[in-house]
């Protein structure tokens, strides 16, 4: 006779579902683990002899043997603990196995009995209310579950509690979702002073969600507007929020079950290695530009970035996924960011000040923005040289608009955005507009047309860039409320797309 239970195989977000078989048959006693287990899984074994000699139960001796189903898909991580156990219990008939058959279980086994927080709950909730099962998980994944209105979620403190409830003896009350996150953002708007054209080629970005990069002398201000961005945003809808949640789930940041609709901000140190940044390593996590999807993903000293690290962007930039690809497997994760990018004119930071510069002038500057290639620098729709701020300014009273403003008019633009793409998911903002979508909403009228085709003559945009400018015309025609895209707006677009204002 066979037991069954359930558990989630993870591929990217995606929880593919797995069957867990028990055997127990006459013969050595012997404990083995079959279908493509990893180390975590094989050394389950242990910990789960060790659980049942806790809860005084005997191992049987017999030959007991676990096959995870589908045997050609790798099972990997150490929440495979508790299905092998309850496959195991139903096998010895200490629960029943009707109902162990209709359940996904995960979690980590301690030696003492308790069950461990996993990673994963909430793509695993989601595979088992579309497969009509409950789902059983550690007490501390319950609230991150229960989100899945859909999903039956029992959340267990130790095995004991399991074969309590599964018996009658004491049944464990169906989990409830955590709270919503409250805000965290305190960085305002206002406390930055002077800096109006980076404000508002900031507010343009935020409307439209378009990429950005700060190019400025150090102290200029790059980062501390750029740690303003979140709080112009609007907050994300509730789909956002669900497919960011389940990159935070798989990656084990969703803080005790609580789900927020402030968008991630990520800013990774320039240091970091291309596994950190785009995903992969071992196990295949996400990387940073996954965990920053549907929100921000701050790269201070872009330059300083490896070279290989920096090329591996452009296509998640366009494409809005990234590939990870393996030789026994390949995982796919979203990565719909906005790229936020600040960098300094130079290595040495001062390349227009002449009592400053280095000797290497204006050489040096070419040869430090030279590390970000003419295919990479194409894709920002914003490009904005952020000027020094004079020591005497910083005593000025903070006089300029709150973030909540700012954030207003944001929300206002990308609400007629949303009304325009109704319920596309290829398109959200207007940086997603592409092909006929885009000529039909961002063609300019007939004055603004002859100037975006002198511009893209004279200072030879490409294709992208064409199209690009298109786009941030169309999103700063929807802050002013226009229905067409104008001359005024295409000029504005083409003076933040030139690398300097004074190229315009």
């Amino acid at each position: 006779m066979v037991s069954v239970a359930h558990s989630v195989a993870f591929r990217g977000v995606e929880a593919c579902l797995v069957e867990v078989q028990c055997s127990l048959a006459p013969g050595l006693p012997g404990f083995s683990i079959v279908g493509l287990p990893d180390k975590a899984v094989s050394e389950a074994k242990e910990r789960v002899r060790a659980a049942l000699s806790c809860m005084a139960i005997a191992f049987p001796s017999k030959k007991v043997t676990i096959n995870l189903s589908p045997a050609d898909l790798p099972k990997e991580g150490s929440h495979f603990d508790l299905p092998i156990a309850v496959s195991l219990l139903a096998a010895l008939e200490i629960i029943p196995r009707d109902i162990t058959q209709s359940v996904v279980a995960l979690g980590e086994l301690s030696l003492d009995g308790k069950i461990v927080p996993v990673t994963g709950a909430l793509p695993a909730a989601m595979t088992a209310a579309a497969e009509g099962f409950g789902l059983l998980c550690p007490e501390e994944c319950g609230k991150e579950a229960a989100w899945v209105s859909d999903a039956r979620v029992i959340a267990a403190r130790s095995l004991g509690d399991v074969v309590r409830h599964f018996t009658g003896q004491v049944p464990i009350a169906q989990a409830q979702p955590g709270e919503v996150a409250a805000s965290a953002l305190t960085e305002d708007l206002s406390e930055v002073k002077g800096q109006e054209r980076a404000k508002r080629a900031l507010e343009i970005a935020a409307a439209g969600r378009h990429h950005l990069i700060f190019i400025g002398t150090p102290g200029s201000g790059k980062s501390m507007l750029a740690q303003r961005l979140p709080g112009i945003l609007p907050p994300m809808t509730a789909l956002e929020a669900l497919e960011t949640s389940m990159i935070h789930s798989v990656a084990g940041l969703l803080d005790e079950g609580g789900i927020t609709r402030d968008r991630p901000f990520r800013d990774p140190h320039h240091t970091s290695s291309m596994a950190a940044i785009i995903g992969g390593g071992r196990l295949a996590k996400p990387g940073e530009v996954s965990l920053a999807h549907n929100g921000v993903l701050f790269m201070d000293e872009f330059p300083e970035y490896q070279r290989n690290v920096l090329e591996t962007l452009r296509q998640p930039i366009e494409t809005g996924e990234v590939m990870i690809s393996r030789a026994n497997a390949h995982v796919r994760y979203p990565c719909r960011f906005m790229l936020v990018a600040a960098a300094n004119p130079c290595k040495c930071g001062y390349l227009a000040d002449p009592e400053r510069a280095c000797a290497r002038v204006p050489q040096c500057g070419e040869d430090y923005l030279g590390r970000i290639s003419g295919p990479l620098m194409d894709r920002f729709d914003l490009r904005v040289d952020v000027p020094p701020v004079a020591y005497t300014d910083l005593d000025l009273p903070a006089n300029g608009e709150k973030s909540s403003t700012v954030a207003a008019r944001v929300a206002a633009a990308q609400a007629v955005q949303q009304a325009r793409f109704g319920d596309r998911s290829d398109m959200r903002s207007n940086a997603d507009a592409a092909g006929e979508a885009l000529e039909e909403i961002a063609t300019p009228d007939a004055e603004g047309r002859d100037l975006l085709l002198r511009a893209a003559e004279r200072f030879r945009l490409s294709a992208r860039g064409y199209h690009r400018v298109m786009r941030v015309a169309r999103t700063i025609a929807d802050l002013e409320g226009a229905d067409t895209v104008q001359r005024p707006h295409v000029a504005e677009a083409i003076s933040f797309r030139l690398a300097s204002p004074a190229d315009a």
